[in-house]
């Protein structure tokens, strides 16, 4: 979705899903991976997709990333869905979409698979998957 150079002072997608992750990781995130969309997808460029524990890690990591966004990029989520349940929160940010996953719902719907021609990556060490 992005065109060219970001706006000046305004985040690229990579640059929000690096905060964001920075977010998940440190309320204990697992699995935190970043795909890359452009030329896949018209709607974004970017996923981010990381695991909680349970619905109330869901929930924390969700807050987290949107206060870290508010704060350091001035940015709040068009819309925000699944928070009632809290077993697969999706943020959508535009160029940025944050999925977050209970392990099961995970598992169920495989978004790294389904979306696997697209380049990935790691964004959490492994000491973080542990516990």
């Amino acid at each position: 979705m992005s065109v060219g150079a970001p706006e000046r002072g305004r985040a690229d997608a990579a640059e929000l899903a690096r905060s964001a992750a920075a977010a998940a990781v440190d309320k204990k995130a697992r699995e935190v991976v970043e795909l890359d969309l452009r030329g896949l997808v018209s709607y974004t460029d970017r996923f981010l997709i990381c695991s909680g524990a349970n619905e109330r890690q869901t929930k924390a990591i969700s807050e987290a990333i949107a206060e870290l966004l508010a704060r350091e990029h001035a940015i709040k989520p068009r819309r925000v869905e699944g928070l009632a349940q809290a077993q697969w929160i999706l943020m959508d940010y535009g160029d940025l979409v944050i999925h977050i996953f209970t392990p099961a719902l995970r598992e169920h719907y495989r978004l790294e698979s389904l979306w696997g021609e697209a380049p990935s990556q790691l964004l959490s060490a492994p000491e973080q998957e542990l516990g």
